[in-house]
């Protein structure tokens, strides 16, 4: 025993030479920073010196073999590695000695991808992921994970700090994460896990809380996700707590032209703006409730959820009659914007979104024409004014209008829902011929974007934004964090559905391997601080919408077409799918109707049926 400890240090020693070598000589190639017009994607500049061509051409092949060199040692040190821990375990030792772990953290000893996922250290079998089958599996595993380090350490609370194993309560204490996993639980199978969240749903939570509620956060995580699980489940449950809610949200908009306010406090039931928006309303929030409160009137018969948002929408229209990309800040008083900045990233994005999903859960009617001929505006004027190709790189970004309308060539990760709302708007018929050819073409080439964003980074993982540059693409200042967003993997789902292109696929996963190796730890999972390192430094949260969308996303891609169809669901910006209407919306005055739940059609994966029996 004592002789295979000495061997295996000494190929690990040797391994580690080696591949310092490597990093030495990989250190003294040009850089993209010294030698001006140096791409990495697209190769060097013809003009370029040719002896310093050739010398790190030279030096590139050394490295290469020094490599493959490094790879075959490696090899040796895994089956040494393998034949140690075989040795202990028939010596009862166990594979929990440590042996074959020196340098590195728990977190990455447990972090494989064949990891069952517990926190407690518990491991399953290992998952072929070479399948579309394991890949699916893997995605499975990892929001299990994500939910037991939840569940064990943060039940009830809206977030999981997953390094410290504290909840912490970013939109008031309404279990933002139980509430926004319903449905992923259940549609990946894991209905224990939904049995217990329902309980908590039906049980804990509590509305009677002294706090400014975010209306938008509140109506796009909780209210959208007990309308899916009551979609899903047909649990009573879950529609009764929604009803709740919506009438408190109800109160924000009781304002002069019908646009809400920013917050509610849910136990004084009064609503206003903050400050800091000069007591203006945010356009991605006053645009961003209506398919939850349209749902909510479908299951309730209640008109009066549905008017209210469709009132939004029509003030809107009458506002700004000859512009379509509309201000980020508008007052509630006037209608009126109160800025000139202008953006489909962050404070912009989703109020888009939803003007062609409205239109696509209504059923593409004749007298919803507004919300499709407001989007196709939208979309025109922001490939006028705001898509640009930046030449060093080659891609094509969304830029921004700052306040005193200059552009700004900045692209948030949070703009990456472009791609798939282009895309689902060609497939859906909101536009037609060349025009639906010209947005589906835009959607493939904002796609690749953020697939870069991803690539470019030494951890694999995208920043909160980037810039564009003379010298290409950068990962914004300021910007070099990632909170584990979801925004590229939707735009990989939509593209692979309306595409069928197998890049995608390979894309999701490649995205979902690096959050695996750098964000995964022993209780969850955790954002970073810098992507631009590698090992990046964590940020101890783990977002609600993790689970809610971005493992949703992943497990979709590799998921039959059959669990879900995009001609008969529509996602909201939280990923809680709504099925499409079959029916009108009651209108105000009519007779409240009884409600009459429709089908889940995700029948599929994992043994999922319309009715779920709790354990």
């Amino acid at each position: 025993m004592i002789l295979r400890h000495r061997s295996l240090w000494a190929v690990i020693c040797i391994f580690g030479f080696l591949g310092g070598y490597a990093f030495f000589l990989q250190s003294r190639l040009p850089g993209e920073d010294t030698l001006p017009g140096l791409s990495r994607r697209h190769g060097f500049r013809q003009n370029l010196d040719q002896q310093v061509l050739a010398a790190a051409a030279e030096e590139l092949e050394l490295l290469r073999r020094t490599q493959s060199l490094a790879s075959e040692v490696a090899a040796v040190a895994k089956e040494l590695q393998g034949r140690l821990q075989r040795a202990g375990a028939d010596s009862g030792l166990g594979s929990g000695s440590g042996a074959g772990l020196a340098g590195t953290d728990k977190a990455k000893a447990r972090g494989g991808l064949g990891s069952g996922g517990a926190h407690g250290g518990e491991q399953g079998p290992p998952i072929d992921t070479s399948t579309v089958e394991g890949k699916r599996a893997a995605v499975v595993a990892a929001a299990r994970h994500a939910w037991r380090g939840y569940e064990a350490y943060a039940m009830g609370s809206d977030e999981l700090q997953p390094l410290t194993r504290h909840g912490k309560d970013s939109f008031g204490g309404l279990g933002a994460t139980v509430v926004d996993s319903l449905d992923t639980l259940w549609m990946m199978g894991l209905k224990e896990e939904f049995a217990r969240a329902r309980n908590w749903v039906a049980n804990e939570l509590s509305f009677n809380r002294s706090y400014d509620a975010s209306v938008f956060e509140t109506a796009i995580r909780v209210l959208g996700g007990m309308l899916t699980a009551h979609e899903l489940s047909n649990d009573a449950i879950f529609l009764t707590r929604a009803e709740e809610l919506g009438d408190i949200l109800l109160l924000a908009y009781d304002t002069p032209t019908g646009i809400p306010y920013q917050t509610v406090n849910l136990r004084t039931r009064t609503a206003r703006n903050p400050s800091w928006t000069q007591r203006s309303s945010i356009l991605s929030e006053l645009g961003t409730q209506q398919l939850e409160f349209m749902a909510l009137s479908d299951k309730t018969g209640r008109a009066v959820f549905a008017d209210k948002v469709e009132k939004v929408v029509q003030t809107l229209s009458d506002k700004f009659p000859n512009q379509a990309l509309l201000p980020l800040f508008i007052s509630p008083v006037t209608g009126r914007g109160t800025t000139d900045a202008v953006s489909l990233g962050a404070m912009g994005d989703s109020y888009y979104e939803y003007l062609l999903k409205v239109w696509i859960f209504k059923g593409k009617r004749a007298e919803d024409e507004l919300y499709r001929a407001m989007w196709e505006r939208a979309m025109d004027e922001m490939l006028d004014r705001l898509v640009y190709k930046n030449e060093a790189s080659g891609l094509t970004y969304v830029a921004e209008i700052r306040n005193n309308r200059m552009v700004r060539h900045k692209m948030d990760h949070l703009a990456c829902f472009v791609a798939g709302m282009l895309a689902l708007g060609a497939h859906a018929g909101a536009v037609a011929g060349h025009k639906a050819a010209e947005f589906l073409e835009v959607a493939e080439e904002l796609g690749e974007t953020c697939w870069q964003m991803y690539d470019q980074m030494p951890t694999g993982l995208a920043p909160e934004w980037v810039e564009f540059r003379e010298a290409g693409m950068v990962a914004g200042d300021g910007a070099h964090h990632n909170l584990l967003r979801p925004e590229a993997l939707e735009a990989m789902f939509v593209l692979w559905r309306v595409t069928q292109k197998p890049k995608y696929p390979d894309c999701a996963w490649a995205m979902f391997q690096a959050f695996e190796r750098h964000c995964k730890v022993a209780d969850g999972y955790t954002g970073l601080r810098d992507v631009t390192v590698d090992p990046p430094a964590r940020d101890n949260t783990m977002q609600s919408f993790w689970l809610a969308e971005t493992l949703k996303y992943a497990w979709l891609i590799f998921s039959p077409r059959n669990v879900f169809d995009l001609d008969q669901y529509v996602l909201n910006t939280e990923a809680h799918p709504l099925r499409v209407l079959t029916r009108p919306l009651p209108r105000a005055g009519a007779k409240d109707r009884a409600d009459n739940p429709r089908e889940a059609c995700f029948a599929a994966a994992g043994g999922i049926s319309g009715t779920v029996h709790y354990p």
